[in-house]
């Protein structure tokens, strides 16, 4: 038997999203989480079909899903909260109900007793992300949201979570460039920032032009000088990515857009952002959240929240997955975080890992998506139907953990993968160039080529090649860059083999 968020789901017929792990009465004697639900002895569990139990038992045991309270809260009379809280006015999680359901309901409980208790937590911070609290005196309750009433981010403090923060990647990626001499630190960023526009594009499945890839270059360049968000910024920087003058913007959309998929007719249909009035309020709470005064919470989990927020409330009609990887990159360049000009290449990783990038962005999309009726009418015309509450409240309230972990994965893809072995080849690179110069004078362009295409065949150069620089090169000189690469890769595997952990 379900009970807390699955019974009032049901009971109350909400739109909301299912809670991951719902609670069920089994036949155990302490409450258990096991692999797809929590197990609930049967005295512990409500006593009945009240959906204020309900609520105060899930608040209690399940943690806070919060576009569930707020679907079902406004479906709770008046009376039956001053009831509850009369009862019980310093009771912590009925404190925590009267709270939810007065922004829910936009009114307020009259005639109520002297609120005690110590103040509480919205989000209990051992067990989320938590944001700067801002204290309810009415109620005392600490709310210390990822957001605002109106549009938040909730990030459950998962393992993968908790070991990032303390992995503290963008700290590791400030002192590896700190390592780095100056030069090769400039080389490598220009090779971090070319590639991160190149698989930005390829992400989208369109070709990264000469133009395109000055334009993005140009772009993430800009993530440094933190520029407030507003509508009118970001639509300048939707014009100067979207080459097709016709899918400039000049606002923040004014229709229904959706994503579309390899299959024909409304089975197409892979997405609805919200629709356009929603769009528009939800960037402004976005923007208000990526705005406010820098506060203690990971860069990582800023940026991720903020990039998949954007992309799911998909704010244009083209051009949203390049920005929302940009603002990531923007998120990391927050005061306290990434160092003027450093760039951590995490499209280049997302590219690598796009199934999984996909599965991050279905989390919140393919439920989203069952709450539509879609009709297609034939070639390019669809008609919506939106199923779900009124307030749209699962657009407004999204559990961005799956965003988040995701996030961190490919931050420290792009730092410990992609960022050190360019740094490393580049480091190689020049070590076999200064090498074969002092003992031959090539053609630089020569050189250049020869030892890239060794170190691309792992220390050998092929026949073909031999043959092609054959009128211009010495033939001791093929023989030569061969065998400074080998000492060199040599070297460097004996280095990794005493310090394994670099």
């Amino acid at each position: 038997m379900s009970i807390g968020y699955a019974f009032l789901r049901d009971a109350l017929g909400l739109s909301a999203f299912p809670p991951g792990r719902p609670a069920r009465i089994r036949p155990v004697t302490r409450i258990e989480e096991m692999a797809d639900h929590l197990a609930v002895p049967a005295r512990i569990a409500p006593a009945n079909d009240d959906p204020l139990a309900h609520l105060l038992f899930a608040l209690k045991h399940e943690g806070v899903e919060l576009a569930i309270l707020m679907e079902s809260l406004r479906q709770l009379p008046a009376e039956r909260m001053w009831e509850e809280i009369t009862r019980t006015p310093g009771g912590a999680y009925i404190r925590i109900a009267c709270y939810l359901w007065e922004q829910s309901t936009g009114r307020m409980l009259d005639d109520l007793p002297a609120i005690t208790g110590r103040a509480v937590p919205l989000f209990p911070p051992d067990r989320y992300i938590a944001g700067p609290a801002v204290r309810s005196q009415r109620w005392r309750v600490d709310d210390n949201r990822l957001g605002g009433p109106g549009y938040c981010a909730t990030v459950r403090r998962t393992p993968a979570i908790a070991a990032g923060i303390e992995s503290d990647l963008v700290g590791q990626a400030n002192r590896y460039a700190d390592s780095l001499d100056g030069l090769l630190l400039d080389r490598a960023l220009a090779w971090a920032y070319l590639h991160e526009t190149r698989d930005s594009f390829a992400i989208e499945r369109e070709a990264a032009t000469e133009s395109r890839q000055r334009a993005y270059v140009a772009l993430l360049q800009q993530a440094h000088a933190r520029t407030p968000l507003s509508e009118a910024y970001l639509t300048g920087l939707q014009q100067a990515t979207v080459t097709n003058p016709l899918d400039r913007a000049m606002g923040f959309r004014h229709e229904q857009n959706w994503l579309q998929g390899p299959l024909r007719g409304a089975a197409g249909v892979t997405y609805l952002p919200p629709p356009p009035a929603l769009a528009h309020a939800l960037m402004d709470a976005l923007m208000a959240f990526d705005n406010g005064p820098a506060v203690a919470v990971d860069p990582l989990v800023w940026a991720s929240v903020l990039s998949f927020g954007f992309v799911l409330i998909h704010p244009f009609m083209d051009g949203n997955g390049r920005l929302s990887r940009f603002l990531f990159h923007q998120a990391l360049c927050r005061p306290g975080a990434l160092r003027d000009g450093l760039i951590l290449p995490v499209s280049v990783a997302m590219k690598k890992h796009e199934r999984d990038y996909l599965h991050a962005l279905q989390t919140f999309s393919r439920p989203a998506r069952e709450r539509w009726a879609v009709e297609w009418m034939g070639e390019n015309d669809y008609g919506f139907q939106y199923l779900g509450d009124p307030d749209h409240t699962f657009y407004r309230y999204w559990d961005a953990t799956a965003c988040v972990e995701f996030g961190f994965r490919m931050a420290a893809q792009a730092l410990q993968v992609e960022l050190r072995q360019e740094t490393e080849y580049l480091r190689r690179y020049d070590a076999i160039v200064r090498q074969v110069s002092e003992r031959l004078d090539l053609r630089g362009s020569d050189l250049s080529t020869l030892v890239i295409a060794c170190l691309d065949q792992n220390g050998r150069l092929s026949k073909r090649r031999r043959d092609q620089f054959a009128l211009r090169v010495p033939a001791p000189a093929f023989d030569l860059i061969e065998a400074v690469t080998q000492a060199v890769l040599a070297s460097d595997a004996a280095d990794a083999e005493a310090s394994p952990d670099q």
